[in-house]
């Protein structure tokens, strides 16, 4: 009853299987659902992120929509997961607190999710299954 209600947090194949797939779903549905409409940046977006405030809209349109592409990828994937990952968090901060600041919850809480999961990746890594493991082992790092 106690690992049914509880489970087995000291097996750490189970937690990094877990983990990688919550990276890799988390990474391909940012990209599939939000990048993918982005890339190639339309005038639309780039003049709708001048009208929320940021300084040279036609960069931080493309910052954004990389971000939420090939960032979401390199996170998908694992690789370069950290620094991907601190551009999806900035990314997500930025629609959740800015672009959402006075909407419901509702409307931005894919924004709050994607944010709190990439910080998550920022801060512990891609994990064991990841192309960033497999380069630090061939690196002997």
């Amino acid at each position: 009853m106690k690992k049914l209600l509880f489970g087995n947090i000291d097996n750490p194949i189970t937690t990094d299987f877990v983990l990688t797939l919550v990276r890799i779903f988390t990474g391909l549905s940012l990209m599939l659902a939000h990048g993918t409409r982005k890339i190639p940046v339309s005038d639309g977006f780039i003049e709708h992120v001048g009208e929320i405030g940021f300084p040279v809209p036609f960069f931080f349109a493309w910052a954004a929509a990389l971000s939420e592409y090939v960032g979401a990828l390199l996170m998908a994937i694992g690789l370069f997961t950290r620094p991907a990952s601190f551009f999806v968090v900035i990314t997500m901060f930025s629609a959740a607190f800015v672009n959402h600041a006075n909407d419901p919850f509702g409307a931005a809480e894919k924004a709050y999710l994607f944010l709190a999961i990439s910080a998550v990746f920022m801060v512990i890594g891609a994990g064991r299954y990841s192309v960033d493991t497999l380069i630090r082992r061939k690196l002997n790092l």
